[in-house]
């Protein structure tokens, strides 16, 4: 029942109850490189493109604005930045040349000749049942701690109620180990005020970066792919992807019985030539809108219907020397909320990402049960009210949305007001 419990955590993480009534600049020490990275042809922006500091586990994530801003200290034997993403020709550019300014960065589309593919039988569950079999191969078997920075995000109809953001350290634990937990100690956190009032209804995310850490699903494999589920899903090849140099398998998924709980469907990114899965984009099954929603609500009021429109999950590793690590994990869920007898209902969008920033080599220790986050922890409970420049210091972190930007703005001036209104 342990697969069935946690598979359920991921989602048991929203609480609704009633409600009470700068520019960039470089140093002498770092590089600090941003710009927003764009298709050469048609200069679209590209979303969540990587960017990797190469013979380094450095890096970030651009925003979904492609926007992105990284700080890295100087070193001799750095020189270059690594920009890839699904369907590009990874490219690399001077750190000298692109250090202190805002620079657009151009990638190339990929197209696949097919001598290139390394074929094998084109039996779907037979590449996703390869992949299960060469996780040891493909992924770290020792444990390794992580810096990471998370964030998320509420929405109200068209208005921020909530964005929290933190620096997080990371136990990781071997992919083959499904015994023992990723841990989470937070580092530093802020949240922001609230822009407006929240009608009748307050919405948290319970768990925050910790159960964000559920969605590495080659590690916690029994969200969409095991032995055990393989037949609870109907698989099929789609394409052929261009990926970080190599080419990917796209395998799509869906459900193929009926079972007391939701399962998923989407894609899933495999290497050709290792079987590694690089990248899974998915969502939670809704057809059963009603057997949906008893998975996300945590708690809430008898009256309250909560109805989910849609989800998405994204999640995103990279290879550094043969191994894949764990590079970008993003969820979207979009619902309604409403109360019985009342004609009008409220739409509300929740988000969370959390980014790998390093791979660092910082002490390898089990963190205490007084510093590990845990599943049941609200991080915007945990975080002070604080929103001025430069509080991330040191740490590099991912650049906000554009409408995030412009929520958090509104969201200081609003805080500031209720500040002095208490003077």
């Amino acid at each position: 029942m342990k697969t069935r419990s946690i598979l359920t955590a991921i989602f048991l993480m929203i609480l609704l109850f009633p409600a009470e009534l700068a520019a960039q600049r470089s140093s002498d020490n770092y590089y600090v490189i941003s710009g927003t990275v764009r298709d050469a042809r048609n200069r679209s922006p590209i979303p969540f493109a990587t960017i990797i500091i190469p013979g380094t586990h450095m890096g970030t994530v651009a925003n979904s604005h492609g926007y992105f801003r990284l700080r890295i200290k100087k070193d001799e034997n750095l020189s270059t930045f690594r920009i890839s993403h699904l369907g590009y020709e990874p490219r690399a550019f001077s750190l000298q040349t692109n250090n202190g300014i805002e620079g657009t960065f151009l990638m190339q589309s990929q197209s696949i000749r097919l001598q290139e593919v390394i074929f094998r039988p084109l039996d779907a569950r037979d590449i996703v049942l390869g992949a299960l079999e060469r996780i040891e191969d493909n992924y770290p078997q020792d444990p390794y701690m992580l810096v990471g920075f998370y964030r998320e995000a509420i929405k109200q109809r068209r208005d921020y109620v909530s964005v929290t953001e933190a620096v997080v350290d990371i136990r990781k634990e071997p992919y083959t180990d499904h015994s023992s937990d990723d841990q989470v100690k937070l580092v530093r956190g802020r949240k922001s005020g609230t822009v407006k009032s929240a009608d009748t209804l307050m919405v948290k995310l319970q768990g925050g970066p910790q159960v964000a850490l559920l969605m590495d699903l080659v590690k916690n494999n029994f969200m969409v792919i095991s032995p055990g589920t393989l037949d609870h899903y109907n698989y099929e090849v789609l394409d052929v992807a261009f990926m970080d140099g190599k080419t990917h398998y796209v395998i799509g998924f869906e459900p193929a019985v009926i079972l007391p709980y939701p399962l998923f469907e989407g894609k899933l990114y495999i290497c050709n030539e290792t079987l590694a899965i690089a990248m899974a984009d998915f969502g939670l099954d809704l057809s059963d809108k009603d057997k949906a929603a008893r998975e996300f609500v945590r708690r809430k009021p008898a009256k309250l219907r909560f109805t989910p429109i849609s989800t998405r999950y994204l999640v995103k590793y990279q290879e550094i020397d043969g191994v894949y690590y764990l590079n970008y994990m993003r969820s979207d869920l979009e619902f309604f909320s409403n109360w019985r007898r009342r004609i009008f209902r409220t739409k509300y969008n929740l988000m969370f990402e959390l980014a790998v920033m390093d791979r660092c080599n910082k002490e390898l220790r089990n963190f205490s049960r007084r510093e590990a986050f845990k599943h049941r922890s609200v991080l915007a409970d945990l975080v002070p009210v604080y929103f001025e420049d430069d509080f991330w210091g040191q740490y590099n972190y991912i650049e906000p949305d554009l409408d995030i930007q412009e929520a958090i703005k509104k969201l200081n001036l609003n805080f500031e007001q209720q500040e002095e209104a208490a003077k």
